[in-house]
């Protein structure tokens, strides 16, 4: 038997050392020929869902895939993975199995990758746990991966404004609060999603896979085209060639995915005003990377990376606005030439980041989307990392958008999301009040839902900088506000956020990175004792199997 291809661990694995194997049979059976046993097997995870618009525009992605693989000379073998809408599951039950399904993404295309001994894997995916599931996959099957991005939403569009999902939640705001119309409220909501592709601000989506840019794990430029337009299906043409390459090559993610590539990926996150959940992602990325990261360091990166993009939720653009300017590679020229970016972190190319980036041209200075460095919007990034005694292990607070990042108020205090919103919708929280909305982390959710409801419904109602709002839950990418959210430990395990009572002084200070209970310790000490642990939501199934397995939101809420 003639050798078998080092980068081959199907055939290492089937028939090895044996003229014939009966597993060969199968492979008969999908129509491989005598040859084909000698080519690598590249897994194309595909992510197409017509359950949401942000999925529903991947499996022409998929169907080129194949075909470019084919003639790169190797064998495409396709496999699904599921989503989850949170747009769609946003302030109801489903919400809980958002931050879950980034899990079973991940253990659905390591299930498959490490089954069926595949060579290589190409993930596709569209909607904002797609990503983190496919890297954190990646990461442990550490087989040569590339990640393909479905591609961004083109912007809506009523009465000359641009729209995004987050317009739709904001109207419902403004509507209840006598701010606007049932004509501008209906025809927003009509007109806020127009094509497929993800949610179009840099909410989550968008935030994970402009990271993977900087990472290494992507093509540069794909992360901020539109899924209609043809230029996307030519780069996930592209990124399958780039894939079997990096077979051949046996350039795994491990070798791409470092703690400096990490801080590159944080690095383009802060310059960007991205979403808090990568927070919660990288930390779970570099988990699962056996990486050195900690959420400390989220705050080393801040202080030294500047907000340079105006994107939505706080800012006015879009990813389509952001793709004409430049893209990601002209917000990572920036970067590296300002001495913020590792330049030597090799990408799945082969080529280091550095190489990568050495043809982008000059900023073009009649466009507002990018600044340049000295005219930063914020000198510094905006996910900051809170610590006190209402979360010792730490939070996160986005800063971005705010006159002024804080606040000490009266506690408001609800046990789940749907009172809180009641609440908001009926004219129950003033400004100046500090929403304390708990029992919501990665086990007393469980699943760690969003929060962009209540936080939407603030905006609309003019209360973004007014009123405080803290949570063991996340918040959406579209989120923006005074907004504090992964409060660790969460109040399932006993945090002290499971002892605010109501009308209590709470304090939120971005500047002095303090979130804060204004409560005597003896007092924390005696609520304490006196706190019994509620039962678990869920018992059975999948949301209980994550409530028991998972960890602290500031460990990234793994399950292994």
């Amino acid at each position: 038997m003639a050798d078998t291809p080092r980068y081959n661990r199907r055939s290492r694995n089937v028939t090895e050392g044996i003229a014939r194997s009966p597993n060969r049979s199968m492979y008969y059976a999908l129509g491989y020929q005598e040859a084909d046993f000698d080519k690598p097997m590249i897994g194309i995870a595909n992510g197409h869902s017509t359950i949401t618009p942000c999925n529903s525009g991947l499996q022409k992605l998929a169907d080129i895939a194949i075909s470019a693989v084919r003639e790169a000379g190797a064998n495409p073998q396709v496999f699904g993975t599921p989503t989850i809408s949170d747009g769609m599951s946003m302030g109801t039950e489903g919400m809980k199995y958002s931050l879950i399904s980034r899990e079973v993404i991940a253990d659905c295309i390591e299930t498959a990758v490490n089954g069926q001994w595949m060579d290589g894997v190409m993930a596709i995916g569209g909607c904002d746990k797609n990503m983190p599931g496919g890297m954190i996959a990646m990461a442990r099957t550490n087989v040569p991966a590339i990640y393909v991005y479905g591609g961004t939403i083109k912007p809506g569009n009523w009465k000359g404004k641009d729209l995004t999902i987050v317009s739709s939640f904001e109207a419902v705001g403004e509507f209840t609060a006598g701010r606007m119309s049932k004509e501008d409220f209906d025809g927003i909501e009509r007109n806020a999603c127009p094509s497929s592709g993800s949610c179009g601000g840099m909410y989550t989506a968008n935030t994970m896979s402009s990271s993977f840019e900087a990472l290494g794990m992507s093509l540069m430029y794909s992360s901020t085209m539109a899924n209609p337009d043809d230029e996307k299906v030519g780069s996930a043409a592209e990124s399958a060639r780039v894939l079997v390459e990096a077979v051949k090559r046996d350039l795994k993610p491990r070798d791409i995915i470092t703690r400096a590539s990490i801080e590159n990926a944080v690095a383009l996150i802060m310059a960007t005003g991205g979403s808090t959940n990568a927070v919660l992602h990288y930390l779970a990325i570099a988990h699962a990377a056996e990486v050195e990261w900690t959420i400390d360091d989220y705050e080393r990166m801040r202080r030294k990376v500047p907000v340079i993009c105006n994107l939505k939720p706080s800012g006015q653009y879009v990813a389509t606005d952001l793709h004409k300017a430049g893209g990601i590679p002209q917000v990572l020229k920036l970067l590296l030439d300002g001495g913020m970016l590792n330049g030597d972190c090799m990408t799945i190319t082969g080529r280091t980041i550095a190489e990568e980036l050495a043809n982008v041209p000059a900023l073009d200075p009649n466009q507002d989307v990018i600044r340049p460095l000295d005219k930063a919007l914020y000198a510094e990034g905006h996910l900051a990392i809170l610590k006190g005694n209402l979360s010792p292990e730490g939070c996160v607070a986005k800063i971005t958008g705010l006159k002024n990042p804080v606040i000490t108020g009266p506690a408001r205090v609800f046990n789940d999301e749907q009172s809180a919103m009641a609440a908001i919708l009926a004219d129950q929280i003033k400004p100046g009040d500090v929403l304390v909305m708990r029992y919501l982390g990665p086990k007393g959710g469980p699943g760690m839902p969003e929060m962009l409801a209540p936080t939407a419904a603030l905006i609309g109602k003019g209360m973004g900088d007014s009123v405080g709002l803290i949570t063991d839950g996340r918040f959406s990418g579209g989120t923006w506000g005074m907004v504090v959210g992964h409060v660790s430990p969460e109040a399932f395990d006993g945090g002290t956020i499971a002892l605010v009572q109501e009308g209590d002084s709470v304090t939120i200070d971005a500047h002095q990175l303090l979130i804060q209970l204004n409560v005597p310790d003896d007092e924390i000490a005696r609520r304490r004792a006196e706190w019994k642990q509620p039962a678990p939501r869920y018992t059975r199934g999948v949301l209980a199997k994550f409530a028991a397995l998972t960890s602290s939101a500031s460990k990234g809420a793994v399950t292994g």
